[in-house]
């Protein structure tokens, strides 16, 4: 099925707000780029596979997380979408965070996916020893996009 640009991108938001990690693919080109623009295009993601690998870093263990959707502003293949998350850690802390994400796509999938959000929101409120999570994570995704956006 071939999405509109809006229908990908409000798409890949349910999906990854459902943490449906398998669907969430269905949403994402082979050649996908994904930069969580805080941490830099050094640590960036590419394809679905390991798109999702890099998502689940963050988000599998949460004991909640939930998109709330916002304004959503599409131009042609671009889409630019205003929203918040709300994390829930398992140890109780719960962070509520603005973002920006910026979507490129193309025959109804994303095809450049980049995230703009305060990252230290999530450091000074997450539970101890959060930070030493992520740095003991699977980091087989990792995709150095230097130069390519």
């Amino acid at each position: 099925m071939t999405h509109t640009a809006e229908e990908a991108v409000r798409g890949l938001w349910r999906t990854l707000s459902a943490r449906d990690w398998d669907a969430l693919g269905d949403y994402l080109a082979e050649d996908c780029l994904y930069i969580d623009v805080p941490t830099g295009p050094a640590l960036a993601a590419k394809g679905p596979v390991d798109i999702v690998k890099r998502l689940r870093v963050g988000l599998a263990d949460l004991a909640s997380y939930v998109n709330h959707d916002g304004l959503l502003v599409a131009d042609g293949d671009a889409v630019i979408y205003e929203h918040s998350e709300t994390w829930t850690f398992t140890s109780g802390e719960v962070v509520d965070l603005a973002f920006c994400s910026v979507h490129r796509v193309r025959e109804g999938r994303v095809t450049l996916w980049k995230d703009y959000w305060d990252f230290a929101a999530v450091a000074d409120h997450a539970p101890p020893g959060w930070i030493d999570s992520l740095a003991a994570a699977d980091m087989s995704w990792i995709h150095d996009a230097t130069g390519e956006v």
